[in-house]
Order: structure tokens, then sequence, then C-alpha cells
């Protein structure tokens, strides 16, 4: 027999997003959701707006595998987690993460090429090169320096804007303006003056590359769409946003994490080391103890569905917290401890799943691997510069990660 929860006073409902407690936990409260109400209501903490959040593994995999959810943020009830004014929200183009099929589908299908294990892989040589020379000139400064602002955020950052064509020299305000884009606790006229300042750059970006294509993805997907004809000129613009704010920023927070976990935790760091080997499935792990875009997978539900026991009614707003799947115990044994062994590692779900499953997944990966392998390698004594307590971690943002990690050696 389902149930549907009785609507109480929002007031009830406990806030969202939550703070972490630890950063390789999940917060406490998904672990007390999953056992006695694994589909639970909460109120959103940016707009007080009520919405069901969805914590075991399997009920996450059903939600974002069923089409009789959407992906659509401009459908009422859509639980957005950034102060959107109305004026600007009727105005938004669609991205590829917020797109239904068959406009997903069709806008996918041309980006596939462009992140397939072959085609990373022979960006592998290139990203070598930008990692090394970024570790060979943090080894230059003799320390200590950030890592964030040494290696973490350069490294994808320059990745990507090589992929898309993009001027690496405009870096330091594309990142401002995709920082501003995930920080939950913007005003809607800050967040809206960071989308219209990067589209209007992107903008210029995209026309010039419709009058005279190089050799990059955007390029390549404007000559494409000549044909195929799946998007005009703002939604080429919507893309090149999406591929630059998620090819450089979630990467850099993982690197981050990443290092701080293994200097955190030297015998496995020691295990890497000794067998470089562990590091792909290290790298899962990893993925899936941080799980740090916990709160990307919004939904909305166009029919009533149930989910655990639960119905879930139609326009209702629905978050698939990747977390607290990641921390499920009956999937996860013993979720809270990191084991770069651990066997069922890559069941995680921090790329998503379903059809809106991380399209750079491949490229992430990679990028990772390199980093990581290179710089325990190059820097076996690194060590933190700071006390743990004094490290400021992302609470504020839609993607978790650390403002900075200083380091030495």
């Amino acid at each position: 027999m389902t149930q549907s929860a009785e609507e109480a006073p929002e007031t009830q409902y406990p806030q969202f997003p939550m703070k972490r407690t630890c950063p390789f936990s999940e917060p406490g409260e998904y672990a007390k959701m999953r056992e006695s109400e694994p589909v639970a209501r909460a109120t959103l903490k940016v707009n007080g707006k009520p919405t069901w959040l969805v914590t075991r593994h399997e009920d996450v995999k059903q939600v974002l595998g069923d089409a009789r959810v959407s992906s659509n943020l401009k459908l009422p009830g859509y639980p957005h987690q950034f102060h959107i004014p109305e004026e600007m929200l009727a105005q938004v183009r669609l991205m590829l993460l917020s797109m239904d099929p068959p406009e997903h589908t069709a806008q996918r299908r041309m980006l596939i090429p462009e992140f397939t294990a072959r085609r990373v892989k022979e960006m592998r040589p290139r990203i070598q090169q930008i990692v090394d020379e970024h570790i060979d000139a943090m080894l230059a400064s003799k320390g200590p320096v950030d890592l964030v602002t040494a290696l973490a955020l350069p490294v994808p950052s320059l990745v990507i804007c090589e992929l898309l064509g993009v001027p690496y020299e405009d870096h330091a305000q594309f990142e401002e303006w995709s920082a501003a884009m995930m920080n939950h606790e913007l005003s809607p006229e800050e967040y809206g003056a960071a989308v219209q300042g990067l589209d209007i750059y992107l903008d210029k970006l995209v026309t010039a590359k419709e009058n005279a294509p190089g050799d990059d993805l955007i390029s390549r997907f404007i000559e494409k769409n000549r044909v195929d004809q799946v998007a005009d000129h703002v939604d080429v613009v919507t893309m090149a946003r999406l591929m630059l704010v998620g090819g450089h920023e979630t990467t850099a927070n993982m690197i981050a994490l990443g290092v701080f976990a293994l200097l955190e935790h030297p015998e496995q760091r020691a295990a890497i080391q000794d067998d470089p080997s562990l590091l792909p499935h290290a790298i899962e792990e990893l993925l899936r103890t941080f799980s740090i875009s916990d709160s990307g997978t919004a939904r909305v539900a166009l029919q009533d569905i149930e989910v655990g026991g639960t119905t879930i009614r139609a326009g209702e707003g629905i978050l698939a917290l990747n977390n607290a799947a990641n921390h499920d115990e009956s999937v996860f044994p013993d979720a809270g401890t990191l084991d770069i062994r651990r066997p069922e590692a890559r069941s995680h779900l921090a790329f998503g799943y379903g059809i809106h499953q991380c399209i750079g997944a491949n490229l992430a990966r990679v990028e990772l691997e390199v980093v990581y392998e290179t710089l325990l390698r190059r820097v076996p004594s690194l060590r933190l510069a700071a006390p743990v307590e004094e490290l400021r971690f992302k609470d504020d943002a839609m993607v978790y990660g650390l403002y900075e990690l200083p380091v030495t050696w």
C-alpha cells in the first residue's frame, strides 16, 4: 500500500540544503531519512518552497531513470537552488541539463563524440603537459602554496578552454562568474548579473566562431548544427555556458578534495604510491565519498509516481540526492569510511544516472588520474600547511569543495 504525505505546515519541514559536519560524510539528516523516511518532505532554504528529498540508492536511480519526471527548470514545482527572479526565469533558455527528450536527445547526440573514451585518450598527453607545467611552477615557488590556485583550478580550466576554444587569458573573469553562479547565498540581482555577464561574453565568442569556425568543440557543434539544425544561436551560447562552467568547476573541486583526502589518509596514499594501478579505482571511491554535486539532480514530477512507498504528485519537486545514495549502507557497507579498495565503489551515482548522466565523466576521470598520479609521484612529501580545522569548505555552494588548500613539501 502506498502513502502520500499529508501536507503539514511548511515551516515544520527540515530546511534544504543541509550542512555536512564532516567532509568525508553526508549530512547527518540523510542517514536518519534513509532509515525512517527515505522519501521525505523538506523546505528549500532559498525560497521557502516545499520539495521531496529522495535518499536511498535504488530510489535515486529510479527517479533519475523515470521518464515521468522532468528536468525542465521552468516548470512550476521545480526545486530551484538559487534566487532566480520570475522575470529572468521566463526568459531562461534551457540548457542540456534542464532539457527533456527529444530536444535533450538531439543536442546530446551531437556532443557525445567530443567525450568518448577514445577522444579523451587522445587528449591525455596535453593534459599531462598542463599538469607537469603547473607542478613545475608550484615546485619552483618552494612552497607553501594554495593547491587550489596553483593546480586544482587552472588545470581543468585550461583543459576546458582548449577543448571549447575559449581564450584562457579570460579565465579570471569567467571563473569569477562561475563561482558566483554556484553560490546558494547570492541575491537574485547578483546571480542574474553573473549569468548575464558570462552569456554576453559567450555570445560574442559564439558569433565569432559562427563567422570563422576553428578546431574546437563549439565550432564543431556549430558546423554540425548547420546540417542537423537542432539549436539556434542562443542554444549554442547556453550549451557553451554549461560546458565551460561544468567543465572546470566540478573537476577543480574534486582535485582539491581528493588531494586533501589522500593527505588525511596517508596509508591509502602510500598504497597508491606503491601500486599506481590502484588509482583508477581509488578515484571512484573519492567520487563516491565526496559526491560534490549533491543536489544537482533536481526534477519535477509530470504525473503521480510512487517512490519508496510514497506517492509524489504531479507538479511536485524532487531532489534525488546522490550524496545520500552514495552513503547508503545497503550498497556501500561502512559508507563513511574512505576505502580505495572498496569493491562496490563504481556503483556510485556521483555523475548522476540515466539520460542526464554527466557527459564529461570520461574527461573528468582522466584529469583526476593524471593530476593525482603526477602529484603523488613528483611531490611524495606533500603535506598540509595549515591545520585541518582552519580549512574552509564550500558549504554555501552548489558544488562542494575547498576554497583554499595550503600545502607544502
